[in-house]
């Protein structure tokens, strides 16, 4: 008899280990803070400035409607960058980021942009996410990339016969 009621002792020990291991669908990660943020969560206040710092880019003098965002996440941080630069000179600003390859270009939106959301999405921003658009140059800039910087990707999409976004994916 003493054998069951230690068998079930176990049993209820492991069904409470596995019970606190698991997440409820409401449950979620904090962060160290003091106000211990939900992660992944958008750090407010961050400037393009900031955001272009972090991701080692300068933001050309001529660069209208910049955006940018922060995101605070588990394991990587991820950051986003964009601006409207007129195409003229954006061949100046992407060999500045000096790619290890050339940019590809693709004619139309990637077949599984509908069905997959991006973990930091551009749409934070108010913008399409690139992967959605025709007429896009786009590649990585660099993998490994300078300090706690691990991959960053460019986008650039032509608005008008004048003007072209410039997108910026930073992982850190």
């Amino acid at each position: 008899m003493r054998r069951k009621s230690v068998g079930v002792l176990c049993a209820g020990a492991l069904v409470c280990a596995l019970a606190a291991c698991s997440s409820s669908p409401g449950a979620s990660v904090r962060d160290g803070s003091p106000g211990g943020q939900r992660i992944p969560y958008w750090v407010k206040g961050m400037t393009p400035h900031e955001v272009a710092g972090r991701l080692h880019v300068t933001i050309p003098a001529q660069a209208t409607d910049l955006r940018a965002a922060y995101q605070k996440g588990f394991q990587d941080d991820g950051l986003l960058l964009a601006f409207t630069l007129p195409t003229a000179d954006t061949k100046a600003f992407v060999g500045k980021l000096a790619p290890d390859s050339p940019l590809s270009h693709r004619a139309s939106p990637l077949p599984s942009a509908k069905d997959v959301k991006p973990t930091t999405p551009f749409a934070h921003l108010g913008l399409r996410e690139p992967e959605g658009l025709a007429d896009v140059t786009e590649g990585p800039v660099c993998s490994p990339c300078q300090g706690e910087l691990n991959s960053l990707a460019v986008a650039l999409h032509p608005l008008d016969a004048q003007h072209s976004q410039v997108y910026l994916r930073g992982v850190g």
